[in-house]
């Protein structure tokens, strides 16, 4: 389990482990190559090699338009969602060819496909992703390596509360015609695709939207 804060990762770990599985916390910022390179060589050690991959660090930055924003904050947007997934997917390669397969699962954004206005860096940063993951997927097709996006729509998270009004679960129209998930909604449709075959579905986006990407 990787992130930048230690004591939420710790909290996830400490739950796995008392649901009778095996977990590490490694504190990680996708930013920093080195400290991407550090987590899996972790995962190496703790869990003997790297099997499946996911990709879940992400940041909106402020919504607010192009002309108008921070180079810095902009910057920043595409350093996470973008460089830091293909930091991730560059360490991730390598260990899943030793392996003789396995699979990186991407969660993209449905403002990645469509776009929003104020939304500039992360528009661009997770369509980017999106090509990367298609790109990736065909790289390593022969290595029996399936690269997918998760496109979740809003889910119930202090990230989503930035970029969509409060929604009640299950709503229909409030937001693009999109309905709320919680966290738990969106590791089914991960759990679903990490148990595909390896030769299995490749170069796909698997939506939650409530509206067509």
């Amino acid at each position: 389990c990787a992130a930048r804060t230690q004591s939420e990762i710790e909290e996830v770990a400490a739950e796995i482990r008392a649901d009778q599985g095996q977990a590490a916390a490694v504190v990680t910022d996708v930013r920093e190559r080195n400290s991407v390179d550090a987590l899996f060589e972790r995962a190496e050690a703790e869990c003997g090699g790297v099997d499946i991959v996911v990709l879940c660090a992400g940041t909106t930055g402020p919504r607010v338009p192009l002309a108008e924003g921070s180079v810095e904050d902009w910057e920043r947007t595409v350093q996470v969602n973008l460089q830091g997934a293909y930091y991730c997917m560059r360490a991730a390669v390598p260990r899943l060819q030793e392996r003789g397969g396995g699979k990186i699962l991407s969660v993209g954004s449905g403002i990645g496909h469509r776009g929003l206005p104020g939304y500039s860096a992360y528009a661009a940063s997770k369509a980017g992703l999106w090509m990367l993951v298609r790109v990736l997927a065909e790289e390593v097709r022969g290595d029996g390596i399936a690269v997918n996006e998760l496109v979740p729509g809003p889910v119930r998270t202090r990230l989503a509360s930035r970029v969509a009004p409060p929604l009640p679960r299950g709503a229909g129209d409030a937001f693009e015609g999109e309905w709320l998930k919680e966290p738990a909604d969106v590791c089914e449709l991960a759990l679903f695709v990490a148990g595909l075959p390896n030769h299995g579905p490749t170069a796909q986006s698997f939506s939650l939207a409530g509206r067509a990407l």
